[in-house]
């Protein structure tokens, strides 16, 4: 006799960013629905960026912290966001994810030597919970010019995910699409496939408190850093009738739940992690300050850093990316992941003279150096001014904004407006976030993988680098 009202829960998790401290919280959360649950089937899904190597447990562990946070938890799938396919080599992921004891789902990452997924990840997989065939493929943003440097092809994931769906549908009582995509591109994908029961996001860090429901699919999201749980519940009268979904909502974690095992595992990992971090990289024989609304040693240090690594003969960042001024003496690589956290890498563009002018304009602004910015890897709390190398401004304070209250030279010769310089800076300010006129350079040329702070440990270690931190590239000419 066939089973009256199946139902199945589905719960889901995105975007946690490598908060720690969240893990246990959110595994007792995850234990209470499933425990309302009952007997009634249960999936666990994350939809990418639970890494992130702002952390000492996932910088300290290369990752392993949180593959053994997504076992423990009891994942059933997950995929991958543009934090873990971006910020850790191919051969690293590989190791990372040979641990995991759940499929990795991403339809649009394939090596770009073999044209196929890696060993590691499938384009789908079809899970069963109580005779219910559930179908799942996932997708991840397609940062194309920067996979590409790592070795890999990015797929167009509307593309990849119509094929996907295309074939899973006759298989399956149910359609779930992994999607680390965002808002925007999730809402189009409901509105362009069929079939699709439910697409769970991340990416852009919303957080729908009950699911929009676009074309027959619920669109789901649940915030950001474990601060939201999601869950949805399917029904259907029977095997013979399909699913429906009978509720769906977002519940926020209480910071102060904690469970028997994520908890103790996450304080072992951070001992672990600090630990590997302990290794000595420099050892300095005075501090660099640090001025994020002016210029200072270690912000100049990060210019000098860059330059160097790029082989510009010009470099531009901002000093936000640096928290703390540089102590004297013994520097660790944690002590470095501590002052210098953003997973950012360095590139090179053609910058026109008078977008280095309005960049170096902005600067000066107070609107500029306390901007608050969010995303495209940045990890600080405001953008701070810039600090340069291979550069000297005179600059009047008692000037108005964008006045021509700046003379700027290269190599000892005036800026050329109108010339093209190559210029090293970074990433993020491609993306046109940050320092604006930056974005208008062309032929960019990302330097992947090393991260800024891998940049000034090599730049600690060569000679006289810190003397020359100390030598002024902003002359108040007022004075």
């Amino acid at each position: 006799m066939e089973r009256a009202l199946q139902r199945l829960t589905l719960i889901h998790t995105n975007d946690i960013h490598s908060h720690f401290e969240m893990m246990s919280p959110v595994a007792a959360e995850i234990a209470k629905l499933r425990a309302i649950a009952g007997d009634e089937p249960v999936l666990l899904m994350d939809i990418g960026d639970h890494m992130d190597r702002f952390s000492v447990e996932t910088e300290g562990t290369m990752g392993q912290a949180n593959i053994d946070m997504i076992n423990l938890t009891g994942y059933d799938a997950v995929t991958i966001g543009n934090n873990e396919g971006l910020t850790f080599p191919r051969e690293m992921l590989s190791v990372l994810y040979a641990g995991i004891q759940c499929p990795v789902v991403c339809c649009n990452i394939l090596e770009s030597s073999t044209g196929e997924p890696p060993g590691w990840m499938k384009r789908h997989a079809i899970l069963e919970k109580d005779g219910t065939k559930i179908g799942v493929t996932g997708a991840t943003a397609a940062f194309a010019s920067f996979y590409s440097l790592l070795g890999w092809e990015a797929l167009d994931p509307e593309i990849a995910l119509r094929e996907q769906c295309e074939l899973l549908a006759p298989q399956v009582d149910l359609l779930i699409i992994l999607s680390h995509l965002g808002l925007p591109a999730d809402r189009r994908l409901a509105e362009q496939l069929k079939g699709v029961h439910a697409i769970l996001g991340g990416h852009t860090h919303h957080m729908l408190e009950t699911p929009e429901i676009i074309n027959g699919t619920a669109v789901c999201g649940a915030g950001k850093f474990g601060r939201y749980v999601g869950r949805l519940i399917f029904e259907r009268a029977s095997a013979s009738h399909p699913f429906e979904l009978a509720s769906g909502q977002c519940f926020p974690v209480d910071p102060s739940l904690t469970e028997d095992v994520i908890l103790p595992a996450a304080a072992l990992h951070l001992q672990h992690g600090r630990e590997v971090l302990n290794e000595t990289v420099a050892i300095t024989d005075r501090e660099l300050a640090l001025d994020t609304q002016g210029e200072s040693p270690f912000g100049n240090l990060l210019a000098q850093a860059v330059r160097r690594y790029t082989g510009a003969p010009v470099s531009l960042v901002n000093s936000g990316q640096l928290l703390e001024s540089l102590p004297a003496g013994n520097i660790t690589a944690g002590i470095l992941h501590a002052l210098c956290p953003s997973p950012i890498n360095a590139c090179v563009v053609q910058l026109k003279g008078e977008d280095i002018r309005r960049a170096l304009e902005q600067s000066l602004t107070e609107e500029y150096r306390t901007k608050a910015i969010f995303g495209y890897g940045f990890r600080g709390e405001v953008l701070g001014s810039l600090a340069v190398d291979g550069l000297k401004i005179l600059y009047d304070p008692r000037a108005m904004p964008y006045d021509n209250g700046i003379a700027v030279f290269v190599a000892g010769e005036p800026l050329d407006e109108n010339a093209i310089y190559s210029v090293g800076t970074l990433d993020m300010f491609t993306f046109r976030t940050g320092y604006e006129s930056i974005a208008n350079g062309t032929e960019p040329l990302y330097l992947l993988p090393h991260f800024l702070r891998d940049l000034l440990r090599m730049e600690l270690q060569r000679p006289g680098s810190l003397e020359e931190s100390e030598s002024l590239r902003w002359e108040n000419r007022s004075v």
